[in-house]
């Protein structure tokens, strides 16, 4: 849109790999369980003292923290900030231990932010049990002309079977395991399935479990694919399923492969829930319900009519996520709140 921005964050690489003109690297990311995933954040306490330091050289007009109530460098933000401060937060969870035990001092930190952003109703539900307040509802975006394109699928897989697709990391809280399950009640019935599995880690105790006892045929494990080649994937898929069992406040993945085309079936979990309507942009399930998953893989393969139907619904609505509208959302945001702060200040492009 034409304003100097500037990105703030740790990195594990060189700058000069990243490839990113307006990157400011502070600190390297340390892997932290959190909510049943993987947390990469900077614990180093001075690395404070630097992101002071920036933010009085630079003097930006909005400085925006995602997460700003996590350690080091968003706190540090959210401290040291004299610009407007606007707060993204993104996390998902039924409830939030740190939240609780450390609202006596974020509670004085919070105030710093003019503005909050929630990228969906759970996540502000959550963040606002313990911070009440306004929190303005801007979901997440996609690139939605890299994931609408028109490739071609992968010509392998173009063998009459019916690819049914996960993408995700092998986190549990993914539900891998309940997609495996469920394909091993439906692959004697349709020996004609397969399943594709995208993403990096390793498979979890269960899911191991019930590959081995199993003995599931026609399932390949593709690990983390290139960024380039995932509409691919999407495109060779005839149904894309994504079973996780909770902690998601959003779904991209879903909107992913809703932008290709392809029909989503998915966990109804809120975060999930908020992103597709049952019936109309995608199939909801129970979670962690692998015979109520496989019913619905079942109607699926044999309604390749519903399939055609979903994946054009789908497609349509995904439009709505694409990030030249989400990002416009997020600009009007800025401007209201500088209007707000300062009548007479408009943000300027340089």
């Amino acid at each position: 849109m034409g304003h100097r921005t500037t990105i703030v964050a740790p990195a594990s690489k060189p700058v000069a790999e990243l490839d990113t003109d307006n990157l400011v690297v502070i600190g390297k990311p340390i892997p932290v369980p959190m909510a049943g995933s993987v947390a990469r954040i900077t614990l180093s306490v001075h690395r404070a003292r630097r992101v002071k330091s920036l933010l009085e050289d630079e003097e930006f007009d909005v400085v925006h923290i995602h997460e700003p109530l996590l350690p080091v460098l968003p706190l540090a933000a959210l401290r040291f900030s004299r610009s407007l401060n606007v707060g993204t937060f993104h996390a998902y969870l039924r409830r939030n231990r740190g939240y609780r035990a450390l609202r006596p001092i974020l509670k004085n930190w919070i105030r710093n932010l003019h503005g909050k952003i929630a990228v969906s109703e759970p996540a502000a539900g959550i963040v606002a049990r313990y911070y009440p307040g306004y929190y303005n509802i801007i979901p997440n975006g996609i690139d939605l002309a890299h994931f609408s394109a028109d490739v071609p699928p992968f010509e392998k897989y173009n063998d009459g079977k019916i690819n049914i697709l996960f993408v995700g990391r092998m986190e549990k809280r993914k539900g891998l395991q309940y997609l495996l399950a469920a394909y091993s009640r439906i692959k004697w019935e349709f020996p004609q399935v397969r399943l594709l599995i995208v993403g990096p880690g390793k498979l979890d105790a269960a899911s191991e479990r019930i590959l081995g006892e199993r003995l599931l045929e026609d399932v390949e494990f593709l690990g983390q694919v290139p960024y380039d080649d995932l509409p691919r994937y999407y495109r060779t898929a005839d149904i894309f399923c994504s079973p996780a069992t909770g902690g998601e406040s959003f779904g991209i993945v879903l909107l992913e492969a809703m932008a290709a085309g392809t029909p989503v079936i998915a966990s109804d979990i809120p975060g999930y829930a908020t992103v597709i309507e049952d019936g109309a942009h995608g199939v909801l399930v129970p979670p962690k319900d692998d015979a109520a998953l496989a019913n619905a893989l079942v109607e699926m393969i044999r309604r390749p009519d519903t399939r055609r139907d979903l994946g054009q619904r789908g497609r349509a609505y995904a439009q709505a996520f694409s990030w030249d509208l989400v990002a416009r959302r997020v600009m009007d945001y800025y401007e209201q709140l500088l209007q707000e702060r300062d009548p007479l200040r408009r943000l300027q492009k340089t």
